[in-house]
């Protein structure tokens, strides 16, 4: 599989983007080739998005790889693209279903909006009252949202900050509405990674 110089390979594991973009620009036409959507999802999600987002998430989280090989690379980016194009489905999915519980709503917006994000990570209404005040809370996440990547923060502030529903955000920013349900599943991942996955690491944050 390998037609690439074995500096490339090196020059990406330690995080070099041009070397990066060399690795997805001949493994991931090869991957999207293997993705296959379903007529049901076409007209919500087409394979570009899938593929845009994988790219992404590629560049963020090339360090996972440790010694990177051409056949470990491949098989780590089609992994990647496949749990993109999963998990938009299961939400668009849940959004047929007629128990509202099941759905990735958009957030309330107003003051209400920041505990509901805080909530879609997973965080609870207790854990925020233990340990932080509303506003303490409010400029928390705002500093961990201005790490994101640019289009990961928009989605943020569409559907969990603005309240706008995946449809009105898929609008807004010119996306498909699978697109925007995908980029928002991602960006509550870093969010979370940036937060820190547990009451401990809340208790020990620094205050913004």
């Amino acid at each position: 599989m390998q037609d690439l110089d074995a500096g490339v390979f090196s020059r990406a594991s330690r995080g070099d983007m041009e070397a990066i973009t060399q690795l997805i620009r001949r493994y991931g036409p090869e991957v999207r080739k293997r993705l296959v959507i379903n007529p049901r999802w076409q007209s919500y999600l087409d394979v570009e998005d899938v593929m845009q987002v994988t790219y992404l998430e590629a560049f963020l989280r090339i360090g996972q790889l440790g010694t990177i090989t051409p056949e470990g690379f491949y098989s780590w980016l089609l992994r990647i693209a496949e749990n993109n194009l999963r998990d938009a489905i299961r939400e668009m999915d849940r959004d047929k279903r007629p128990d509202p519980r099941m759905r990735l709503q958009a957030s309330p917006a107003g003051s209400d909006s920041v505990i509901g994000l805080y909530e879609a990570l997973s965080f609870t209404t207790t854990t925020a009252s233990r340990y932080l005040s509303v506003q303490e809370t409010h400029q928390l996440l705002e500093a961990a949202i201005t790490k994101l990547p640019e289009v990961y923060q928009k989605v943020v502030r569409c559907c969990d900050l603005a309240g706008q529903s995946a449809q009105e955000a898929a609008t807004a920013l010119g996306r498909s509405v699978g697109a925007v349900k995908m980029l928002r599943l991602r960006a509550h991942d870093r969010l979370r990674e940036l937060l820190g996955g547990n009451t401990d690491a809340l208790a020990g944050l620094t205050r913004y």
